[in-house]
């Protein structure tokens, strides 16, 4: 143990004889009075707990929502792992995608798929496409309806992938449809 780990215990060490011995104090004049005091501070403890074990996904949600402005503008601040989440509704079921302006279609996990109403068990992965991670097989599918920023519409082509995806890509087959597609280091806007 260095010099510094033992002034730390020291004083954590002190600090705690001192919180202690009033406690034990406030115990003997007032006991119920410190039990609330205890209980209060045993409450705002465990919510400080729990909100900084919870800010990754608080923050990711809170800070990363997409804004819908007027004329159907489309407002996406950037995540914390540096990429642009936009959640659209298809088929009446929101999909949270990543926006990928590598990727050509709009490419459903197998998991996405089953929750807008496809059997991904039934599809016919006759297409290959080229990814980061290899060639995958891909499945063409039509979703019914794709909303988002106010604005529907029917019959979208897209490809339900049969490899392993954390989540669905907004591929640039999409992205195409908006009239104006501004990307920042900081936010990504989209316009009709």
């Amino acid at each position: 143990m260095d010099g510094d780990t033992f002034a730390r215990f020291g004083y954590l060490a002190l600090l705690l004889l001192a919180v202690g011995g009033y406690a034990l104090a406030e115990f003997r004049r007032r006991p119920g009075r410190a039990l609330q005091q205890v209980m209060i501070w045993g409450f705002i403890f465990v919510g400080l707990v729990a909100g900084f074990g919870l800010w990754s996904d608080i923050r990711r949600e809170v800070l990363t929502a997409q804004n819908i402005g007027e004329g159907g503008r489309i407002e996406v601040p950037i995540a914390s792992d540096g990429h642009f989440y936009i959640v659209a509704e298809l088929n009446g079921v929101g999909v949270r995608f990543a926006v990928d302006t590598g990727a050509t279609d709009i490419v459903l996990s197998a998991r996405d798929a089953t929750r807008i109403g496809l059997d991904p068990a039934a599809l016919s992965y006759f297409q290959r496409a080229q990814t980061a991670n290899g060639t995958v097989e891909t499945a063409p599918v039509t979703i019914d309806t794709l909303s988002l920023g106010g604005v529907s519409d029917r019959g979208v082509p897209a490809v339900v992938n049969r490899g392993d995806m954390d989540g669905s890509l907004l591929g640039m087959a999409y992205l195409a449809r908006f009239s104006r597609l501004e990307m920042t280091p900081r936010l990504l806007v989209l316009e009709r």
